[in-house]
C-alpha cells in the first residue's frame, strides 16, 4: 500500500508538539497507531518504521517526545552526543507530562477524517515504555511494546506511586512485550520482575522474549536485525488488526 506523509503541530500543556503523520494514500478510515520513538526522536530508521507500518494499512502518529525540552524538529545523532543529550531529556520529563501529550494524541486520532477512532500505541526503548504508559488512557486499546526501557527500574521521574509498573493493574487494554535476552537495558532480573508484577496485577498482556540485543530494530548500525525486524512488523501487524476493533 503506497502511503503519504504530513507534520502536524499538537498543542500540550507543555506547548507545541510536533508530530509527523504517515498514513495509507487511499480513501477510507484507518486505525491508528501512536509510535513512540527512541530518547533520539524522529530519526530516519523511526521514519522508516513508520512509513512500514503505514504501509501494513494504519494511520501513524510520530511524536516529538522531547518537545519540551528541544526546538521544533530537533533529531539527535546517534553519537556520543546525541546519546547524552537524549538520557538528559529522559531523565527531565515527568512521565505525567507524557500522559498529557498523549491525550493530545488521542484526540487528534479521535477528530481526523481519515482514522476510524481505534487508537493503540507502539514504540521502541524508551518509546517501549511509553506505549505501555499510554495504555494507562482508557481510550489505548492495545500497545506493542519492543524492548521497553526504565518500567522495571522506575527511572522516569513521576510523582509518587505513579509510575508505570506500580499501575499495570489500572491497564484495560492487552499489551505485547518484546525483549532481548542480550539486552543489557533491562536484564534477565529485570524482566523477572517485570513479569511477576504482570502476573499478581491480572493486566493482559503477551509476552515474547528473542535472541537479539537492544535496538535490534533500528536499520542502522550493528545491532540491526533484519529478520527480527521483519517478524516484528508482522506480529504488530496481526496484533493490531485483531485488538483495533
Amino acid at each position: 500500500m503506497q502511503t503519504t506523509h504530513q507534520l502536524i503541530d499538537l498543542a500540550t500543556p507543555t506547548g507545541t508538539m510536533q508530530t509527523q503523520v504517515f498514513r495509507p494514500n487511499a480513501g477510507g478510515q484507518f486505525p491508528a497507531i501512536i509510535f513512540y520513538s527512541e530518547i533520539f526522536q524522529i530519526t530516519a530508521p523511526i521514519a522508516r518504521s513508520a512509513n512500514i507500518l503505514a504501509g501494513l494499512g494504519f494511520v501513524v502518529l510520530v511524536p516529538e517526545v522531547f518537545h519540551e525540552l528541544n526546538p521544533l524538529g530537533t533529531v539527535l545523532g546517534y553519537d556520543d552526543e546525541g546519546k547524552d543529550k537524549g538520557n538528559s531529556d529522559k531523565a527531565n520529563k515527568p512521565l505525567e507530562q507524557h500522559d498529557s501529550d498523549t491525550r493530545a494524541l488521542v484526540e487528534f486520532c479521535q477528530q481526523a477524517e481519515y482514522c476510524n477512532g481505534h487508537v493503540g500505541a507502539m514504540g521502541v526503548c524508551i518509546g517501549g515504555h511509553l506505549a505501555f504508559r499510554a495504555a494507562l488512557n482508557p481510550a489505548i486499546q492495545s500497545a506493542f511494546c519492543l524492548y521497553a526501557t526504565d518500567i522495571h527500574s522506575n527511572t522516569l521521574p513521576c510523582q509518587p506511586g505513579n509510575d508505570s509498573l506500580s499501575r499495570c493493574g489500572d491497564i484495560r487494554g492487552e499489551v505485547f512485550m518484546v525483549f532481548g535476552k542480550q539486552d543489557p537495558h533491562v536484564p534477565a532480573e529485570g524482566r523477572l520482575q517485570l513479569y511477576q508484577q504482570f502476573q499478581a496485577s491480572g493486566l493482559n498482556y503477551n509476552w515474547l522474549e528473542v535472541n537479539a540485543v537492544h535496538a535490534f530494530m533500528r536499520d542502522e548500525g550493528d545491532r540491526y536485525d533484519s529478520a527480527l525486524a521483519l517478524e516484528m512488523y508482522e506480529r504488530a501487524r496481526q496484533f493490531f488488526v485483531r485488538t483495533l476493533r
